[in-house]
């Protein structure tokens, strides 16, 4: 009986660790980018990150560790079953009970370490990273800006900076326009050719300017006004850090998760306790899911005759779907105060425990708990999809079509594919599973309808599979070579004078055709999608429709021509349909040290189409020499031919890379770029729109020496380099990324490099591998 023990536990345990693997890197993909770059941007070092992650990994394995239990035990009894390993043990007299006890062992222990992490792990992480992030926002405000953009999250100010210089502690600014907006309508403007800009203390930061000037309209007794305007050599300018919307890492933001247990519990008793009885409820319930996820793992898993672990995945993610979002209704309806919190927190482990005893005890006295599901699973293995077997009459005329593709090839396209379209399919549904109760607070909040829920899902699933085809062309490449290795095919293969560069012909040729779809696919389908889900996005959030103009942008740059003075727009309301301005200022200034040279005001501005000019309106205009007015004039209304900007220029469209196709972001660059917006992060995302379909074919070329090396190891190990492959080719892409946003590389570089790298390592492995 040890042996056997032994044996169920080494299975389940490499199951559950890999699961758990799975299920935390995805939790973690979209954090990675932000936290890159930070380190990028210099404003946490790799230290600091590392400290991030560290903090941010309780509260993620919090949710992971049950989900590992039950993809362990569900993947490693349908492995045994599958293979009929199951039906000898119970033939020679071991009982469901048995299996009970043995997996019990390391349900307990999960359960165990989960409630440690639960009580003391997460919430002492949370507290520490709360402090982190408090401290790092001084650090990241003078790194955060970026040149040739405006930026408004400084408090009653907006800086421009034309160029910026990164240094240890402190950068250097060159041509700096700061606009004091503590008068809306007439800002106090300070340009300089240059400052140091240090980190101050209490949310500060430390601007020493340099051959400087300051514009400021000052308003008398009588209503009048009068301008003044003062040179300086050097001066010292404190700008208070604004509080901005969310500015922690995740979701992990609320002090209540910071809490102690103690502390929970001493709010249980004063007024408006509710949600820190359901906190600390909650510490205690998820552990226990470990439990009862077992419960309803076991039944199910012995018997899955015939579905293998494909279907013992999908069942996993179908699983955690039910049981969190059982889990997340229950502590609605208990926050809601419809329901009493322990029933309302503990209501998915109740209905899972009956439901696994029920199962158990039917399998027990000799019932098919897990009948419906064997057959179920039977179905689905013995579709043409997943067909092991083409009939003869097949392969004959397979034959006869010609030397390519032979009856090889599709042998090998046909487990690849195959693969491929299960792992697909598996993490499509995982990652929807997953935004589905990242968003389900909102849906409940909000009382969204379950067919705009339904919607959004749908119009998010492109952007998935665009995502994930590269991965399950990874993890088909490992899986399929590697089952070829480990049954002796790829040697038989070999012997009949058949090379591996001949055998993986077909696998690079459908590589290389996912990633002509892919480019295709972002070209057509995958924009519109896009803006769907983002539209339907604001809908669940709560928030108005979306019209994807920003009419309402109050600083925008002119067009800049060489030899031609610059000017910036500042207005605080402009209507696109009527064409026209309410308060407008323009500032047009010396290219070179930044000093203004003129500026003009009106209360109106109206575009003329007969004149193809603006017309101001009530207004004047100050022309500047040094730090005297030269002249000065009102009017009632007045054109200035030489600002040749016309209505659409200030209608821009504020989408996002992945909403436009190629030509059009191309477009949308060359637009912005004339108008004081940096678009450095846009070229990268364009180059990407090319280089991120070939990632398809560099992961096939870098999986074929990897499976290959794995001997005999079977297909689980195969899974596990993919993912590991996959962490890393996601940190170096985002590291280049991250360099590349911040002008450390090259435009073209940050962009192609992880192709360049993965794909040369893949062929130098490939060149030294037998063939």
């Amino acid at each position: 009986m040890r042996i056997f023990a032994r044996y169920i536990w080494n299975e389940v345990l490499s199951h559950a660790l890999l699961g758990g693997a799975l299920f935390t890197f995805i939790l973690f993909m979209k954090y990675v980018g932000q936290l890159l770059e930070m380190a990028a941007r210099n404003s946490a070092s790799l230290g600091t990150v590392a400290k991030i992650f560290v903090f941010m990994l309780p509260n993620v394995l919090s949710l992971t560790i049950p989900m590992a239990v039950l993809v362990g035990i569900l993947l490693g009894l349908s492995r045994l079953a599958a293979d009929s390993e199951i039906t000898a043990m119970r033939a020679v007299g071991i009982g469901v009970w048995f299996f009970v006890r043995v997996v019990s062992v390391i349900a307990i222990l999960c359960w165990g370490i989960s409630l440690l992490d639960s009580l003391y792990v997460a919430p002492k992480a949370t507290a520490a990273l709360l402090r982190l992030e408090d401290s790092l926002k001084n650090q990241q405000a003078s790194f955060e800006v970026e040149p040739r953009v405006f930026y408004e999250d400084f408090k009653n100010y907006v800086l421009y900076v034309q160029d910026i210089r990164a240094g240890a502690g402190a950068s250097r600014w060159q041509r700096i326009f700061l606009a004091d907006l503590s008068d809306p309508v007439s800002p106090k403007v300070t340009t300089a050719e240059d400052a140091v800009v240090a980190n101050g203390s209490d949310n500060t930061l430390l601007m020493r300017l340099r051959n400087g000037t300051e514009h400021e309209e000052v308003k008398n007794a009588d209503g009048s006004a009068q301008y003044h305007v003062s040179t300086f050599t050097e001066s010292e300018l404190p700008l208070a850090i604004g509080t901005q919307e969310d500015t922690h890492i995740g979701k992990n933001d609320t002090p209540m998760l910071a809490m102690s247990n103690r502390a929970l519990y001493e709010q249980t008793k004063g007024p408006g306790g509710r949600p820190y009885l359901i906190e600390l409820h909650k510490r205690f319930s998820y552990p226990a899911a470990c439990l009862v996820l077992m419960l309803i793992g076991i039944p199910l898993g012995i018997s899955s005759r015939r579905g293998g672990k494909s279907a013992g995945f999908v069942l996993t993610i179908a699983l955690v779907f039910i049981y969190y979002f059982l889990s997340v209704i229950g502590v609605s309806l208990a926050r809601e105060g419809k329901v009493s919190v322990f029933l309302g927190v503990w209501a998915a482990n109740m209905i899972f425990a009956v439901s696994g005893l029920l199962l158990l005890r039917r399998m027990a006295v000799g019932g098919g708990g897990g009948a419906q599901f064997a057959a179920l699973a039977a179905k689905f293995k013995s579709t043409r999809l997943l067909s092991p077997r083409s009939s003869k009459r097949e392969r004959e005329d397979a034959h006869e079509r010609g030397r390519f593709p032979l009856i090889l090839d599709e042998y090998v396209l046909r487990e690849f594919l195959t693969t491929f379209a299960m792992v697909l399919v598996s993490f499509v549904l995982l990652m929807l599973v997953f935004t589905f109760f990242e968003r389900l607070s909102d849906i409940i909040r909000n009382r969204t309808p379950l067919v705009t829920v339904g919607e959004y899902l749908i119009a998010l699933t492109p952007s998935m599979i665009y995502n994930i085809t590269p991965l399950g062309v990874l993890v088909a490449v490992l899986v399929t070579f590697g089952v070829l290795t480990r049954t002796s095919e790829l040697t038989a293969m070999k012997a009949t004078g058949i090379s591996l560069y001949r055998v993986m012909v077909p696998i690079v040729v459908v590589a290389a055709i996912l990633g002509v779809t892919l480019f295709l696919f972002d070209e057509s389908y995958l924009p519109t999608a896009n803006r769907r889900q983002e539209a339907l996005l604001s809908v669940i959030r709560g928030r108005p429709a979306q019209t994807f103009l920003r009419p309402d942008r109050k600083w925008i740059f002119g067009r800049q021509e060489p030899g031609k003075p610059g000017r910036i727009f500042y207005y605080q309301f402009f209507d696109p349909e009527q064409e026209r301005f309410a308060n407008i200022t323009v500032f047009e200034f010396n290219p070179e040290n930044f000093s203004l040279s003129r500026r003009i005001f009106a209360s109106n501005a109206h575009w003329e189409p007969l004149l193809q000019q603006w017309v101001f309106e009530h207004g004047w205009e100050r022309r500047f020499d040094g730090e005297a007015v030269s002249s000065y004039g009102q009017f009632d209304v007045e054109s200035f031919p030489e600002i040749t900007e016309q209505p659409q220029y200030f209608t821009k469209q504020a989408l996002q890379s992945q909403e436009m196709t190629f030509g059009e972001l191309e477009r949308y660059i060359r637009d912005l770029g004339q108008s004081g917006f940096d678009t450095k992060q846009l070229n990268i995302q364009l180059n990407l729109k090319l280089a991120y379909p070939l990632v398809t074919l560099v992961m096939a070329v870098l999986a074929i020496p990897f499976a290959l090396s794995m001997g005999k190891r079977g297909s689980l190990t195969g899974i596990a380099a993919a993912i590991g492959l996959a962490i890393a080719y996601l940190v170096v892409t985002q590291t280049f990324e991250a360099l590349g946003n911040v002008n450390f590389l090259p435009t073209l570089l940050a962009a192609w490099s992880p192709d360049l790298l993965f794909g040369l390592a893949g062929a130098y492995l490939l060149l030294r591998t037998p063939t």
